[in-house]
This record gives C-alpha cells, sequence and structure tokens, in this order.
C-alpha cells in the first residue's frame, strides 16, 4: 500500500484527487497540505512513500519544498502534479529531484500510472516531457537565457510574460514587492534585456506564457 500525501493550496482540488485516489485499492491517502510549511511538517510526521506536490502555493514554493524533502528524506518519492505545462517547470524539477512530473489537466488514469511507475524505481516520461528533455539536451551547450535564471527568477518571468504586475506576482506569490522587484531586476541583468516588453516578448517567442486555467 502506496502512502500519499497531497500537497496543494486548492481544498476542492486536493478533495477531488484524494477521491479519486480512494479507488484505487494500492493506494492510501494518509494526509493533506495546503502550503509548503506543512507539506514538510506533514511529511516528517506521516513519513509518506510519495509526495504529491504542487508548484505554486503561497511563500515557500513547491520546487522548494522538493529540493528540501530531497535533503531531509530522499527516500520520500515526488510526482509533481502542477497547473503550469510541462515547457515551465518540468525540467528544473526533474533536475531537482522529482521523479516525474505531471499537469493537473492529466486525465486520472495516467495519474494512477504515473504513481506506479514512480514507486516502482523508475522516473515518469510523458511522450511531451520526453521531447522537452531531447531539446534541452540539444541546447546544454549553448543554454538559453531563462535557463540561466534561479527558480525564483523563471516562475517571476513567466509571470511578467503573462502582463501580471509587480504587485500581482507580489500577492500570488506571498511575496513582498520589493522582493519581486529584486527578481526583476536579476532576470533583467541575467537575460541582458532592458525593460517588460522585452521580457514579454522573449516569454511569448519561447512557449512560456502558457496558460495554467
Amino acid at each position: 500500500m502506496v502512502r500519499i500525501l497531497i500537497v496543494d493550496d486548492h481544498p476542492l482540488f486536493r478533495q477531488g484527487l484524494a477521491a479519486m485516489l480512494s479507488k484505487a485499492s494500492d493506494v492510501n491517502v494518509v494526509a493533506e497540505a495546503s502550503d509548503g510549511d506543512e507539506a514538510l511538517m506533514m511529511a516528517r510526521k506521516c513519513k509518506p512513500d510519495l509526495v504529491l506536490l504542487d508548484i505554486a502555493m503561497p511563500g515557500k514554493d513547491g520546487v522548494e519544498v522538493l529540493k528540501s524533502l530531497n535533503s531531509e528524506m530522499p527516500d520520500v518519492k515526488v510526482l509533481v502534479l502542477s497547473a503550469f505545462p510541462e515547457r515551465q517547470f518540468a525540467v528544473r524539477c526533474l533536475k531537482n529531484g522529482a521523479k516525474g512530473y505531471v499537469t493537473k489537466r492529466t486525465a486520472p488514469e495516467e495519474i494512477m500510472t504515473a504513481i506506479r511507475v514512480v514507486m516502482s524505481g523508475r522516473n515518469y516520461i510523458s511522450a511531451s516531457l520526453a521531447d522537452l528533455l531531447a531539446s534541452q539536451v540539444k541546447s546544454v551547450l549553448a543554454p538559453m537565457s531563462h535557463e540561466k535564471l534561479s527558480d525564483r527568477e523563471f516562475q517571476v518571468l513567466c509571470m511578467l510574460g503573462q502582463g501580471k504586475t509587480i504587485s500581482q506576482i507580489a500577492e500570488s506569490l506571498s511575496l513582498s514587492l520589493s522582493t519581486v522587484s529584486t527578481h526583476r531586476a536579476h532576470i533583467l541583468k541575467k537575460t541582458g534585456m532592458e525593460n517588460n516588453s522585452q521580457l514579454m516578448r522573449y516569454v511569448i517567442d519561447h512557449n512560456l506564457a502558457l496558460t495554467t486555467d
């Protein structure tokens, strides 16, 4: 029986996912968490076999939680289940220790397949993610501008590319205005761009502004 911890800041999604998983005889949802800090607390308390982890959460985001879990509890497997399209965060999550990445639009049957693949000791790689990984290998000698960014900077870049303001980003990520502004400054410096218009064009040109709705 696979013991699962669900981490997502939307209670209705957690409940729906837990209900779907309850239909399987080989998994058991032992706990839920609504943010990064609660996720780490519940993981330490319940010692799950697998964490289903969202990326976008208030405060400590999913990538930060992923790093902490791999450091503290390397035996716990993490499957990222996110609203963000694979192109935005999948490769970063895999590099930080996730065993797979599926989007919230994925069919329930595929989510169960991903869970079983990960628990068998393999990584779950969808066909679209395999293509994305192949493109990453080709560009390893010449990294693109957004690949130079930290995980949080990349998240801010994607949101700027969607036309969000500093205030909107700060509210969404539970960060201060000054912190988001600092991230923006670092993004401009690392990419060699000068303003939001150039950042938006870059995000659009590289298909990083896909909707998460």
